[in-house]
């Protein structure tokens, strides 16, 4: 609906702000203009603002809106936006002056009075927000203690190992945290002078700040009529259970769950946005993840990664060192969950490892267990190397695919791909990836012998596919012919040179990779070993047809055959594939590592096929 007219409102007096930093606005890290900067509301006469004015009722018949000042507004579409508020527990003495809650600016404002003539203050809630406020509280040598009721912090988002990595930074800051116990009641009279827990101890403080948890607002949609839970019930498409009135963010509630974090309710508004102007777009849930700093230590949590919510059936996978704390969790061999303490370069991936779904071989976990990555070293951090249908922008559900088209289309700046896609124009983290990408998108040229490469992977795959399914040189039918070709397989000695020359073709094949893993292995260039190792898979072929005269055989030797036949041909695809990579598209890097990786692995049972061939002919 281009050019219709938009009336906002907000309860709150200022303007937007970034509510997420609001711990490090009470800190002192970031000022007010740093909290509304990329906030700014479009320059439009059709935007009309009204803050510091809340609507009060809902009239569905008439399909208007009152608000606080008495006026009445029609609408035509209505989108419910109105967020959460603090869940304070009911117990006694929890409105003592002294307590406070953390969950607008107004709360901000009134800590940053409070900190300064605060000597201690007990923070209730071990979660995300409550350990961001214990930090900033402790500015001015206040003493904090965080109470956290579970076991162990972060209780949603962290299991215990990685919880146990963050009490063990928290505490190394000089925050006391109390687990696995909660406040019986707030003491004092007049003020707050301590809490004491379920286990009867005191703790004394003149401050107590609240962060155990948010409710969704949902008073005006209960009023409304509108179905509700434990938030406004929307369907896919966020609409309510009014045609003309939408519901996003943290109060709405989408089958059966409400989402507590921002990049949801992005989500949710940008599928709202297409639905009121006309479009079909549905929102199929999020996948919860949390990527942040908590008191300067990197966390990175996605997906499935708690006791309470995994699988069954699930497998986890855990690396840690020093510092460093990862866990995987894989149902059926897909990646659901991924958690890191600590810093980790590959956060950008694995969180669109999970939210994929994406399946993780053998070979990479055990590459995880060894270094805590499912990568190889050269591909970390490189955006360029994912699927063209991984997510970069979460916010806009912008591919890497959409973006390299873009850059191919002309984008030559990370504005101008953000202007085309839209990618980076909501929270702007996925920014760097977008650099990333325009600042790989150079033209490429051939790798180093790329014609030798595509020669020798043409030959050996069509000399694979005839020796597979034509060739099958005869004997000879009489000794009236200069020379007896059958002597090469019938006489032992032709018999074992060319055997044995096979296998040295392969064992001297096999020194690529030494030269591509051995890091002390450095002679040569990688460029003309690949060449080489080409060049002599073709030979290798030639001397099995010598060998076999191309008979593919019975039982063992069948089996042995095939499996050179097709690491030949599966090597020749993917030499072909590094070749021509400069001229595919985008996704060709994911394309060469499928075609090596099945080379690979298509030659792991010959070394065991070829013992037992020697074996069984000197044995027979």
């Amino acid at each position: 609906m281009p050019g219709a007219p938009i009336l906002l409102y907000g309860e709150e007096p200022s303007e937007p702000y970034n509510r997420v930093r609001l711990s490090a606005f009470l800190g002192g890290e970031l000022n007010w203009q740093a909290l509304t900067c990329d906030l700014k509301l479009p320059e439009d006469s059709n935007i009309e603002v009204r803050f510091g004015c809340a609507v009060t009722a809902i009239d569905r018949e008439a399909r208007c809106v009152c608000d606080t000042t008495g006026a009445v507004r029609s609408y035509s579409r209505l989108v419910l936006a109105t967020g959460s508020r603090p869940h304070v527990p009911d117990i006694p003495g929890i409105r003592l002056p002294g307590v406070y809650t953390f969950r607008d600016i107004s709360d901000a404002h009134k800590l940053l009075a409070r900190r300064v003539r605060s000597r201690r203050t007990v923070v209730l809630g071990g979660g995300l927000l409550g350990l961001e406020a214990a930090r900033a509280m402790q500015r001015f040598n206040t003493e904090v203690c965080v109470v956290e009721h579970y076991g162990r912090l972060m209780m949603r988002q962290l299991d215990e190992g990685a919880a146990q990595h963050l009490l063990g930074h928290v505490q190394a800051l000089g925050i006391e945290a109390v687990l696995n116990d909660g406040v019986r009641r707030v003491l004092g009279e007049g003020a707050v002078t301590g809490v004491q827990l379920r286990s009867e101890c005191v703790i004394a403080c003149d401050t107590v700040l609240v962060a155990t948890g948010i409710r969704p607002t949902i008073e005006i949609a209960r009023g409304a009529g509108l179905h509700v839970g434990r938030g406004i019930r929307v369907d896919d498409r966020m609409l309510t259970s009014d045609p003309c009135i939408y519901a996003v963010g943290e109060c709405a509630e989408h089958r059966g769950r409400v989402y507590g974090i921002v990049a949801p309710g992005f989500e949710q508004a940008a599928v709202a946005a297409h639905s009121i102007a006309g479009g079909k777009a549905n929102y199929r849930g999020s996948v919860a993840a949390t990527r942040l700093k908590v008191l300067n230590l990197p966390v990175f949590s996605v997906g499935a990664v708690t006791e309470e919510e995994m699988p069954d059936f699930r497998r986890e996978w855990r690396y840690g060192e020093g510092k460093t704390y990862r866990k995987l969790v894989t149902w059926r061999g897909e990646l659901v969950g991924a958690v890191a303490v600590g810093a980790c370069e590959d956060v950008g991936r694995l969180q669109e490892a999970v939210m994929r779904r994406r399946r993780v071989w053998p070979w990479q976990l055990l590459r995880f267990m060894r270094s805590g990555t499912l990568w190889p070293e050269a591909e970390l951090g490189s955006v360029a190397t994912w699927p063209a249908t991984a997510t970069v922008c979460h916010c806009t559900g912008v591919t890497r695919g959409v973006i390299g088209a873009a850059i191919a289309g002309g984008c030559a700046t990370v504005e101008s791909v953000s202007a085309r896609t839209g990618a980076s124009t909501v929270c702007g983290s996925c920014r760097p990836l977008l650099a990333q990408l325009v600042g790989s998108a150079s033209p490429a040229g051939p790798v180093p012998g790329s014609g030798v490469l595509l020669g020798s992977a043409g030959v050996a795959l069509i000399a694979a596919a005839v020796m597979a399914l034509v060739l099958a040189v005869p004997y000879s039918s009489t000794v009236q012919v200069p020379w007896q070709w059958d002597v090469l397989w019938r006489d032992g000695v032709w018999k074992q040179t060319s055997g044995f020359t096979v296998l040295g073709l392969s064992a001297v094949g096999l020194l690529l990779s030494l030269r591509k893993r051995l890091r002390r292995f450095t002679f040569g260039e990688f460029t003309l070993w690949r060449v080489a190792h080409a060049a002599l898979g073709a030979l290798t072929l030639v001397a099995l047809t010598v060998h076999t005269g191309g008979r593919l055989g019975a039982n063992l030797n069948f089996v042995l055959m095939i499996s050179f036949l097709g690491v030949i041909a599966l090597g020749a695809v993917a030499g072909g594939v590094v070749a021509l990579e400069h001229r595919l598209d985008a996704g060709a890097a994911a394309l060469r590592r499928s075609w090596l990786w099945s080379h690979i692995v298509m030659s792991w049972p010959i070394p065991a096929l070829l013992i037992f061939h020697v074996l069984k002919t000197y044995y027979f």
